[in-house]
Parts: structure tokens; sequence; C-alpha cells
């Protein structure tokens, strides 16, 4: 299996918006879309879309993680870039059709099947900046993948940025391309100058996510991690992980806090990284004013493995889905 996102199974589900109205979804062969040079989502960047899972366990049936909790983020996005919004019945029966068609596509645990939903403005009009896209396709692309930790877990050294943001305020929730642009170039110099993997922008002090995933800190009794607001994606991964934080006895504190408490914090605390496609990343090493800070002994810590863990199980059916977070495709 290749790098993470790069191998693709050989069909799509593809639905169209035209003329005020959803046409009907369909399942087709994988191949390039054919859009004009002057869709909207090419100039006006009106595009957004999901990242989840389907696992596909001993008894040959797959499970979808969290489908309708992505949609229902997917439909926000839209709403937010004035796309037409997916019914949230349609998208649902693409995702899980597609995974039907694609089964015996699905590596076993600790693999998966990666989905992709993806939203694109397609109206043809290049004078169209403060106009909404009145057609779009949507779309959704099925990627076997394999354990981001076939490795083992490495930790992940980190820049403090402590003026950009992310994002928009308004848009920082949105899960848009945009957003990952911006934060691209910030990253890549901070990998150039400081030899880190990540930035963790802190604008104005404030700590708040990286580029690509949500920010915790852990300790034997409690989980502190940013509240939700406008400004940084309200990731599915960090929202199951603060869940099962709770049922698992850990205090869960989503509350601010800045540049001078993390390093503080840091000394007692775990970091970790959230996200769909790692699930929780362990930091070492936090870089600020070229300085180096060894997040406690720089090593991933037992509680940031327990806590995936109890994530992992419940996707691998190891534990039972108390919440009601997986979808059976049958």
């Amino acid at each position: 299996m290749g790098q993470f996102g790069t191998e693709f199974c050989d069909h799509i589900a593809i639905a169209r918006y035209e003329d005020g109205t959803w046409q009907a979804p369909a399942i087709e062969t994988l191949k390039p879309l054919s859009l004009h040079p002057a869709a909207h989502v090419l100039h006006y960047a009106s595009t957004c879309f999901e990242g989840f899972k389907a696992y596909r366990w001993d008894d040959g049936v797959a499970r979808i993680y969290r489908l309708h909790d992505h949609i229902e983020r997917m439909q926000k996005s839209a709403a937010s870039l004035r796309l037409p919004v997916p019914d949230m019945e349609m998208l649902a029966d693409m995702v899980v059709n597609l995974v039907l068609h694609h089964v015996d596509d699905i590596p076993t645990p600790p693999s998966s099947l990666y989905l992709r939903p993806t939203l694109i403005g397609t109206l043809q009009n290049i004078g169209a900046a403060a106009a909404p896209s009145t057609e779009a396709t949507l779309f959704v692309l099925a990627s076997p993948v394999g354990d981001y930790f076939s490795g083992g877990a490495v930790t992940l050294k980190l820049l403090v940025e402590e003026q950009l943001a992310r994002s928009t305020e308004q848009l920082g929730s949105t899960k848009t391309g945009g957003n990952y642009a911006a934060a691209l170039g910030p990253t890549l110099d901070a990998k150039e100058a400081y030899g880190v993997d990540q930035v963790l922008f802190c604008p104005n002090g404030n700590v708040q996510e990286t580029g690509a995933a949500n920010f915790l800190l852990i300790s034997d009794d409690e989980v502190i991690t940013k509240p939700l607001d406008s400004t940084f994606l309200h990731g599915m991964t960090r929202d199951s992980l603060l869940k099962l934080a709770a049922d698992n006895g850990y205090k869960v504190s989503e509350r601010n806090f800045n540049v001078d408490e993390l390093l503080e914090l840091v000394k007692t605390h775990e970091a970790a990284l959230s996200g769909t496609a790692a699930c929780l990343s362990p930091v070492g090493t936090l870089v600020r004013d070229g300085i180096e800070i060894k997040v406690r002994d720089g090593e991933a810590g037992p509680n940031t493995a327990r806590l995936q863990k109890a994530l992992q199980d419940i996707q691998y059916g190891l534990a039972p889905d108390t919440h009601g977070w997986l979808t059976k495709v049958s």
C-alpha cells in the first residue's frame, strides 16, 4: 500500500446540482472530471470536503465511523461557502453504496478505507467573485490506507507560531481547501528553518491548532483543549476522544490557554495532535523563538496511547460502540 491517500478504488459516487435541484446520484468509473476553465471553484475556491474511514471486521461487514456527523459538518461547510447543501440521506446513501461496491477492497484493521466526499462549485462565470455558485458537483472518493503508525509512533516537533492564524475567523470551522493552502507556506517555512513537523498556530499568543489537526494536552486525570469557536476546525476525532476521556474518568477542560501556560503545562502533561489519519499523534518537542522545549521527557506518553486505543478498539470492533458512532454497511 502506497503513501496515505495516493491509491484509489476504481469507482466513485457522484451527483450534480443543476437547475436548482440535485440530480440522481450514480456510481461511476473513476476518471478525470470534466470542468470548464471558468468553473467557480477554479477561481473563487468554492469547495469543501470531509474525511473519514470505513473498517471491515472479521465478519466481512464494513462499518463507517461517524458517517452522519461528518455529513452534518459538510452541510455546515457548504452553507458557509454558499454552495448547494447536500441532502443528508442522499450523501449517506452515496457513501454507503460506494463502500458496498468496494467492501472486498477494504483492508482489515488497523488498515481501513478512507472516504473523501468533496463538493465543488461548477458555475461557469469568472465574474462571480461576489456571487455563489448555483451549480455544483458532489463526489466521494475511496482510498485504501494502511496503519498510520506501522513503523511505530514517532513523536512530533512543533513550531509555536504566536502571530499567524491558520485560517480566517469566519472560515476556521469550515473544512475547505483554502484553509490548508493558507497553512502550507508557514508550515514549509518552519520545516526548513527549524526542522519541525508542523506549526502550532497561536495567534496573539492563544493556542489554537496546527495546519491539519487539533491540539490536546493530556495528564493522568485531565484533557485540556481549546473550546469550540469559529476560528478552528471542529474535529470529529477530537470530539470522540473527549467523550471517551470522560468515559474513562478524565476531567475534560475545554478552555482557552496561552503559550506561557502551555510551556508550563508540558512539564507535566503529554501533548498530542488529533485527526482522522493518525487518530492521536504524540508531540515530543516544541520550538519557541528557536529554543527547543521537551514535552515531559520527549517520548510518547501512556495517556495518549490509552485514549488512542480506546477509540481504535471501537473502530476495529474490539470494544462496544456505546455512543452509536458506527454505521453498519450491508
